[in-house]
């Protein structure tokens, strides 16, 4: 049987999986000196930005808020330096890195600035002045994003050499819930060629292309598919899950679909297995899905990690179907 890792290449490749695989954000590997942050998020990232966690409603860290690098996007060459890694020793810290990871689990490359491009924009500036300079300079934001792809693309060489990682990764959230932020226009015109230029580097050397973002995104996936990536997560529900696996096949992977509802609190067994068997049914076929479900943590309420049993032993049972 194949391993995890061998699997989920063998899906992200467009080939047909020996059975559904699962998936994790955090096979996007950043070099351990990369990031800046502490492992909740928290901390100075590489370029100066101060993320902390506010209040219980928020779920993960964010930029501090009203305390931000850039107040006006002309002003970026003054302000935003890219640190110098050209005297780091690469290949000591790959043979660290590489040595504390899981050899059957894959291994992504992901160098890129920040939180990604278009979320390094509103982290050094905040949502209300980043997305004004997208809409005023758009000559400005295309010329920081030229200069945070050159640091990323230099780097990503670097970890093609040392890290050998199994697939390149860019996450960029640039959608909330319902709509992306930008119009496919602004975004094919600011960030697509960036994203293009970052994940050839990864496809030239005969990887697979992984991509992460949150929210409604599907009016920019011809464009990601056009760039060679053939994964995307996490596919939230307010993309047609269906819709996109009729169009594309296994030609770009849905990571965390989900079709129909959700297991959610007052739901009985039956209906939660019905929800797993109906999202494999539907997604599974030909490839081009991976499955996240469960795993509720040792916090979590009993009703959850009931829920959470129930989800795990459903796939379980139905995940080694499919394929063979």
């Amino acid at each position: 049987m194949l391993t995890i890792r061998e699997n989920f290449l063998r899906m992200l490749r467009c080939e047909v999986p020996e059975y559904v695989p699962t998936y994790s954000i955090f096979w996007g590997q950043r070099p351990s000196f990369y990031s800046g942050r502490n492992p909740d998020g928290t901390g100075t990232d590489l370029f100066g930005v101060e993320w902390v966690i506010e209040g219980s409603a928020i779920q993960g860290a964010l930029p501090k808020p009203g305390d931000f690098l850039l107040d006006d996007v002309r002003r970026w060459r003054d302000v935003i330096k890219a640190p110098d890694f050209s005297e780091v020793d690469w290949e000591a810290m790959a043979k660290k890195d590489i040595e504390a990871y899981d050899p059957n689990l894959p291994r992504g490359g992901n160098t890129a600035p920040s939180a990604g491009f278009f979320q390094g924009l509103m982290a050094f500036m905040g949502f209300t002045n980043g997305l004004m300079a997208c809409f005023e300079e758009p000559d400005e934001v295309k010329a920081l994003n030229e200069y945070l792809c050159d640091f990323a693309v230099e780097n990503a060489n670097r970890m093609l050499k040392f890290y050998n990682p199994d697939f390149g990764f860019l996450a960029d959230d640039i959608a909330h819930e319902l709509n992306p932020f930008l119009s496919l226009a602004m975004f094919q015109d600011l960030y697509a060629p960036y994203w293009r230029r970052y994940i050839k580097v990864f496809l030239d050397a005969g990887l697979p292309g992984m991509h992460h973002n949150c929210g409604h995104f599907e009016e920019y996936l011809d464009d990601l598919v056009d760039m060679g990536f053939s994964g995307w997560d996490p596919v939230q529900d307010t993309n047609d899950e269906a819709g996109i696996k009729a169009k594309y096949g296994n030609k770009l992977a849905l990571c965390g679909a989900w079709i129909g509802k959700r297991p959610r609190a007052g739901m009985t067994e039956e209906e939660v297995r019905a929800s797993v068997k109906l999202t494999l049914d539907t997604l599974a076929p030909g490839g081009g899905f991976a499955f996240l479900g469960g795993g509720a943590g040792p916090n979590a309420a009993p009703d959850v990690k009931q829920r959470s049993e129930w989800i795990l032993d459903e796939f379980e049972k139905l995940r080694f179907t499919y394929y063979q």
